[in-house]
């Protein structure tokens, strides 16, 4: 491909104009200044008015970087690979979604009993713009009828649909204020529990994200007839789950107020009483999830006196009674289980690496492990319904590495076999894979991920690093196309497993939260300075990139040593700690961070909030901010008063150190289609390319 010409970057860069308030408050006897307090406000016309040139200098900068066409190229035949996820079984038809190599986003597909597919719902014919996004779906048990939830605009606010399977007409919806609704089917598919929230024309205006109840409906009625069947009395913030048990017998409703995993468990009787009765209660302070298997038994997968989780089963009907079947492992998380015809499948991790396990379901013996493709991530198991009459004894399980797109493999017969590979055939990089453990400042052993051309460094090259380092959510190897393409253009790529994810368990989690949480930006230095010193790279050549919670990361990493970084792409990120609480969904992570209406918790947050870290006279790296107008989850208000703050503090030259703040309209803070995927990271590695010298 023949380079298009590019223009010039800046020779000089002068930042938009923004006021500095002289506002400074007292804070439980501690003082907080805030000079940007203004752009919180994104309809006033002054951040209105710095939005828009703050967008013509980002695109003046970006669009002249070297490379981009190249880049974007490769990035998008590195997409065509598409994917396939692990199919639902019903009544012998599978369920599943695959993404082709031309599509923009994933489609839902069918397989009937004699091998026939055909498409069930496809968003892009739905809605052409690509602004539609497909955010769940779960068939009815005879796989007669699919419910399935859709938002527009990346506002995550899902809309409930129920198609006729063979038809594919739809029979009910939309439905409304369905945002992270489960859905639990009732035998003969005419009805299904599922959350709702309340209306918010009813609520206070900071309480209308919440409000969240499980109600019963019936196919085809008025949503405002449904049955209230649980959530009055709880806390405004509760998030809840549910399931129903195949024979339609058992209903069980999880619940936690915040994203801290204080779960609540609930279960009733359907074909008695149908009160929910408590199986544990949120203020134990512990972890579970639980349902009833076909073997009649109530499987609780827990973290009660087991840090590294365990599995227990009780007797539904007297379910505050546990007995442990399968207990935790000391250097292992167990992940997941799923009942396999009389046995148990499995999930574990260690050190962020998949393994599956096969246990006997009566007693928990370990019987075998079940070989998997190599050293990767297993994304979902299934296995077929009682209504199917064959392979019961077959385990479905998705599967990626660093070089391997998301795709199916099959355990029958005590051998693992490929079940369909992810759709596209590219041609990949030559790339090294290897796992690093390294010691953070206060001693603690952490691992981290390093994919590049070489085994070893025969010379510093620019680095990529990233993690996220919170809310217990790890992540192991997994298929990337950002990282095949960087790492081709000579760089290494490099995921930490910080503390504060789960990879080591909840106390790994736990050490890197509330007061710990300086101990997730230890480790983060920490893994940059021994590539440094390994000789994988250079200050110079060292860029790092985070998300969300990974955004607060890297906005505490840049402002605590600006001299180890060259380059930051810090996206959708958190970084006003002091009132991170006041905007959208905040106040769910009072319990990850701390709160500033605690005195001691505001000393914490002071600590290392980013956007009152900042300080002058500092040469901060090149840091480029990337956020999404229509993120319900975070408020784009937060780069804004950095990015503000930054370009009046830095003493870099902003023509060889620029800060810049991209934003995009109508997408939100996860679900996206492929063309803005790609346009988004040609943006970001192309900003990091060129601070860190590599030629893309």
């Amino acid at each position: 491909m023949t380079e298009a010409p590019s223009t010039p970057l800046p020779a000089t860069v002068s930042y938009p104009v923004a006021e500095r308030l002289n506002l400074v408050e007292q804070i439980h006897g501690r003082t907080v200044a805030d000079p940007y307090r203004w752009l919180e406000d994104a309809a006033d016309p002054r951040t209105e008015e710095w939005s828009r040139a703050q967008d013509v200098l980002a695109r003046s900068w970006l669009d002249a970087m070297p490379g981009r066409d190249r880049l974007d190229g490769r990035l998008r035949e590195l997409m065509r690979t598409g994917s396939v996820s692990t199919p639902t079984w019903r009544a012998g038809r599978a369920f599943f979604t695959r993404r082709g190599p031309e599509q923009d986003h994933p489609v839902i597909v069918v397989r009937e009993a004699d091998g026939t597919e055909r498409v069930l719902l496809d968003v892009s014919a739905l809605d052409p713009s690509g602004r539609t996004t497909l955010d769940s779906w779960s068939p009815s048990l005879e796989g007669t009828r699919l419910a399935y939830q859709v938002s527009v605009g990346g506002n995550e606010h899902s809309l409930l649909h129920v198609v006729d399977v063979e038809s594919g007409e739809l029979v009910e919806g939309p439905i409304d204020r369905c945002r992270y609704s489960a859905i639990g089917w009732l035998p003969g598919g005419d009805e299904f529990f599922y959350v709702r929230q309340l209306d918010p024309a009813l609520l206070p205006e900071d309480e209308k994200l919440f409000h969240r109840r499980v109600w019963r409906h019936r196919v085809g009625t008025d949503p405002e007839t449904d049955l209230n069947v649980h959530g009055d009395g709880q806390a405004h913030t509760f998030y809840y789950t549910l399931n129903v048990s195949h024979d339609g017998r058992w209903l069980v409703v999880s619940g936690a107020p915040s994203t801290m995993k204080h779960d609540s468990v609930w279960i009733a009787d359907l074909h008695g009483d149908a009160a929910l009765k408590p199986v544990i209660l949120s203020d134990a302070g512990v972890q579970c999830s639980a349902s009833v298997a076909r073997d009649g038994r109530l499987y609780l997968h827990t973290n009660h006196g087991a840090p590294r989780q365990r599995l227990c089963v009780a007797d539904p009907a007297n379910p505050t009674e546990w007995t442990e079947l399968i207990a935790e492992e000391p250097d292992s998380v167990l992940d997941g289980v799923r009942w396999l015809n009389g046995d148990l499948a499995v999930l574990r991790t260690r050190h962020a690496v998949s393994e599956l396990h096969l246990h006997d379901a009566a007693t928990g013996a370990h019987k075998r492990e079940i070989p998997l493709p190599g050293t990767g991530s297993v994304h979902g198991m299934s296995v077929v319904d009682p209504r199917t009459g064959h392979d019961q004894d077959t385990l479905w399980f998705g599967w990626t590495d660093f070089v391997t797109p998301q795709s199916v493999y099959r355990f029958s017969n005590g051998e693992t076999a490929l079940h369909e590979a992810a759709p596209g055939r590219v041609e990949l990089p030559a790339v090294t894979t290897q796992q690093i453990a390294y010691t953070s400042k206060d001693g603690t052993t952490v691992h981290m991920f390093v994919v590049s051309g070489e085994q070893k460094p025969d010379l510093p090259r620019p680095a990529l690093l990233t993690g996220y380092g919170g809310f217990a959510i790890g992540r192991g190897p997994g298929y990337s196309a950002t990282t095949l393409a960087w790492v081709e253009a000579g760089g290494v790529w490099v995921h930490v497993s910080l503390r504060g994810g789960d990879e080591e368990g909840e106390d790994w989690h736990v050490a890197g939260m509330r007061a710990n949480k300086q101990n997730v930006f230890d480790d983060f230095h920490a893994a940059a300075e021994r590539l440094i010193r390994d000789g994988w790279t250079t200050p110079q050549q060292l860029s790092i990139m985070g998300g969300s919670n990974g955004g607060l990361l890297v906005g505490a990493a840049l402002t605590q040593r600006p001299e180890l970084y060259a380059a930051v792409v810090c996206s959708a990120p958190l970084l006003d700690m002091v009132r991170y609480e006041k905007f959208l969904l905040g106040r769910l992570w009072a319990d990850e961070y701390g709160s500033a209406s605690v005195s001691e918790e505001l000393g914490w947050l002071l600590s290392y909030s980013p956007y009152h870290q900042v300080v002058t006279d500092v040469e901060y790296p090149s840091v480029l901010f990337t956020v999404f107008e229509s993120d319900s989850r975070v408020d784009p208000n937060h780069a804004r008063k950095m990015c503000a703050a930054l370009q009046h503090a830095s003493s870099s030259d902003p023509a060889k150190h620029p800060v810049l703040i991209r934003r995009e309209t109508e997408v939100g803070h996860a679900g996206r289609s492929v063309s803005r995927t790609v346009s988004l990271a040609v943006d970001q590695l192309t900003f990091l390319a060129n601070a860190t010298g590599m030629e893309l």
